[in-house]
């Protein structure tokens, strides 16, 4: 089983066509990326669609980007943003729900370079997540919050330690860790807490969201530790092809998910060592 990001080619707009070539490349599950960062709210007819074109296509949702939003922002210093932001987290919630999933992932408000350039930001943060926990249980969902290209471990550790594994975890983006010298230890100390992966390649300098294999991340290294780690879920990959140089989604889609079964090969290599 393997799983491939919803937003491959674009984040907006009817996935219909997506959903059907994730299905053809082999791919079991999605990723669902789509309006990730948008304030696009899911209504029921729009989720019943969704949950047709998975059921025809025979696709599985394996975690749902919840949204930051650009009106709707839960890291916004304006009170009615904010509260507005973790409506929208807990449609998507709802949304995870409805379409099978158990977690959702999102990015934690930037952290201010100094304490003193926002001193609520850690109460209002803490707020917030007090706010959503109880509506996410309700839907039988977890947060995972995802390590970011402006190193952000040290707060998650944090985090991880103030809320029980019931309801945070850690998701790991390895095209974000490649570009921070530590991340790889950092996930080691923390993979008992991994719940969710975005697994893609980059040269170490941007963000490409390439395949496995095509950049300088050491695969082995975090094949190693997503082997020893308590992740349970199929890979996925937030992979994209807009740095690829290909033009055909299904030629990107073929090439994508054979990258990724060599990688799932490593990882069950890797806990045939271990045990």
């Amino acid at each position: 089983m393997l799983c491939m990001t919803s937003d491959y080619a674009s984040g907006t707009g009817c996935p219909e066509p997506h959903l059907r070539r994730i299905a053809k490349a082999g791919f079991s599950h999605v990723h669902w990326c789509h309006q990730w960062c948008t304030d696009f709210l899911y209504t029921s007819p729009e989720i019943e669609q969704i949950k047709r074109w998975l059921s025809e296509f025979g696709l599985s949702v394996c975690d749902v980007h919840a949204s930051h939003g650009q009106e709707k922002s839960w890291g916004s210093r304006r009170d009615y943003e904010r509260l507005a932001g973790l409506d929208l987290i807990r449609n998507r919630a709802q949304f995870a729900e409805q379409v099978g999933a158990n977690v959702i992932i999102l990015h934690l408000p930037p952290e201010p370079e100094r304490a003193t350039d926002d001193p609520d930001y850690g109460p209002r943060l803490r707020a917030s997540i007090d706010a959503l926990l109880p509506d996410l249980a309700t839907c039988g969902v977890r947060l995972a919050f995802e390590n970011m290209i402006r190193d952000n471990f040290p707060l998650i550790a944090s985090l991880l330690r103030e809320y029980g594994p019931d309801q945070i975890g850690l998701c790991y983006d390895s095209g974000h860790g490649n570009l921070n010298p530590d991340a790889l230890d950092c996930l080691d100390a923390l993979k008992d807490r991994l719940i969710a992966v975005h697994l893609h390649d980059n040269n170490g300098q941007s963000d490409q969201h390439l395949p496995p294999f095509h950049g300088t991340l050491d695969w082995s290294v975090l094949a190693r530790i997503i082997a020893a780690s308590n992740y349970a879920k199929p890979l996925s990959f937030e992979t994209a092809i807009r740095e690829t140089g290909l033009q055909d989604e299904d030629e990107f889609l073929a090439m994508a998910h054979t990258q990724a079964t060599a990688l799932r090969e490593m990882v069950d290599q890797e806990k045939e060592v271990q045990q």
